[in-house]
């Protein structure tokens, strides 16, 4: 993923020069948050350890700053999520393709944080991760099984996509470049 590249159209998007641009990456542990943050920042993905706490990426690029926050997803940090709703312009959800007896546990996570009012206006785009691996779920097919057609007044997206090839992730980005909260 060019981060110029997607600078450049958030630069675009919002023309002060002082804006900074706030994306929270969330999922449930060993969806691939971590690998996926590291590949927005063309950092080496060979040795990527369990999110004890959370990582933030910041870009700066002509007076924009993109500020991507990946939060751990074990069970007992996900509580401490709703601390980093506020202000957030972009909410990226991580599903894991593969892990089809935790996909009702992801879907239960993502349906009570979208209750939050803090992120009512809040764009959502959802990473249906893992699609280089066999058997692995395909988009439409994870939308059915955790009804993602049930969200209404929201604007969201879902997009496979494979964060150790990188695959899926541009055009994840883009969407968010063309929908995020103004």
């Amino acid at each position: 993923m060019d981060l110029c590249g997607l600078l450049a159209l958030l630069r675009k998007l919002r023309p002060n020069p002082d804006t900074e641009a706030r994306i929270l990456l969330l999922g449930l542990d060993n969806a691939g948050k971590t690998t996926i943050l590291k590949q927005l920042a063309n950092e080496e993905i060979t040795t990527v350890t369990p999110t004890a706490g959370f990582n933030i990426k910041s870009v700066a690029a002509d007076g924009f700053k993109l500020n991507v926050w990946d939060i751990g997803g074990q069970w007992k940090i996900r509580p401490y999520w709703k601390n980093y709703f506020a202000n957030t312009d972009v909410l990226i959800y991580v599903i894991d393709c593969i892990d089809r007896e935790r996909l009702a546990e992801s879907g239960n996570e993502l349906f009570e944080m979208l209750m939050d009012n803090r992120l009512k206006q809040v764009p959502l785009l959802i990473f249906a991760n893992k699609q280089d691996l066999p058997n692995a779920m395909s988009s439409s097919e994870v939308a059915e099984a955790i009804g993602l057609v049930r969200l209404e007044d929201r604007t969201w997206q879902i997009k496979s996509c494979s964060a150790l090839e990188g695959t899926g992730l541009k055009e994840g980005m883009d969407w968010i470049c063309k929908n995020m909260k103004k």
